[in-house]
């Protein structure tokens, strides 16, 4: 007997379940639908005719309590289960049929400014892998597949190769890279020349998502400041940079966000780093399940991504940072 017979109905539609799965690992219908980029109300009419279908409640949908209900979180545990095995075979299915892909998540800044030129590059060395790039700053559900790999930059000191707090992710630091005041050419001249790093306050700050970066490297000098310090937010690096050859304010930025800005002269460094060095707050990491951390395609990229990032970022030791800084910088304006 078949299981058709059993339930004596077909099984549920396939977008149903999926939009089940994907409110009770993301927490809410919202959040699932930005997920499955859809609108809420259409994830909303799956939930509502999978419990037709069901004819048993899955969701509380009071404000107190659990998002699932006890039969929704068995079944949820069971349909996650099974979309996961699904997403397993198809990827083995593709490799077995000679058919690589590759979905990357990568830092906005850095998918925008450095990847993508680069992109070529690697299609060139392993024209028979088929990528897709999203620029997001969130690390990806791996146990959905959501990505292959994750380009994430960390803050705080280098991470390990292995995630301690997750056995099942691996991780390796690509790149450690110096982060210093940019500007532009008009601007620099117009503010003149800086004595002191705590003078930078009196500048025009450009903020990503919040002050915490201008915080952390405030910080790094030895330099205590106000936590609400003033500017625009502008939530991604690359945009901040932007924010800042416009002559809007100054950004912080690494040699993978301003490679080209400096060797136009579109953008400046603030500071002679020579008499002020420029300080590493973080790492960008390569992250991807310990399971596919040595699967063809996902080593491949890996090593190619540490090959190409050491030309502009040969090393991570201050000396040579701060050199490396110094090769970037055009001269004087």
């Amino acid at each position: 007997m078949n299981h058709r017979e059993v339930s004596g109905k077909s099984p549920p539609p396939f977008s149903a379940l999926r939009a089940f799965e994907a409110v009770g690992r993301w927490g809410g219908i919202r959040r699932a639908a930005i997920a499955l980029d859809l609108d809420h109300a259409v994830v909303s009419r799956h939930l509502r005719a999978l419990e037709e279908w069901a004819g048993v409640g899955l969701i509380n949908r009071q404000r107190m309590g659990r998002l699932l209900t006890a039969e929704g979180e068995i079944y949820h545990r069971r349909i996650s289960g099974a979309l996961d095995e699904i997403a397993h075979a198809s990827a083995e299915l593709l490799n077995a049929a000679g058919k690589s892909s590759l979905k990357i998540w990568c830092m906005p800044g850095l998918a925008f400014a450095w990847l993508t030129p680069a992109l070529p590059l690697f299609r060139t060395q392993a024209p028979g892998i088929e990528l897709e790039l999203r620029p997001s700053a969130e690390i990806p559900d791996f146990t959905a597949y959501e990505a292959d790999v994750s380009i994430h930059y960390i803050p705080g000191e280098a991470p390990g190769e292995s995630d301690a707090g997750d056995e099942s992710l691996n991780r390796q630091e690509l790149a450690r890279p110096p982060v210093f005041p940019v500007v532009s050419p008009e601007l620099k001249r117009s503010l003149g020349e800086f004595h002191a790093i705590e003078d930078i306050l009196k500048a025009p700050l450009i903020h990503e998502e919040s002050a915490g970066q201008w915080l952390t490297w405030f910080a790094a000098y030895g330099v205590a400041c106000p936590e609400n310090l003033a500017g625009p937010r502008l939530w991604y690096g690359h945009v901040a940079v932007e924010a800042a050859r416009q002559g809007q304010g100054v950004a912080l930025a690494n040699p993978f966000l301003v490679a080209d800005e400096l060797a136009s002269a579109s953008v400046v460094p603030l500071l002679d780093p020579a008499r002020f060095p420029p300080v590493t707050l973080g790492s960008y990491v390569f992250i991807a399940r310990a399971d596919r951390w040595h699967r063809s395609e996902v080593a491949q990229f890996r090593r190619w991504l540490m090959q190409e990032m050491a030309h502009l970022m040969p090393s991570a030791k201050s000396s040579e940072v701060a050199q490396s800084v110094v090769e970037l910088d055009p001269g004087p304006v």
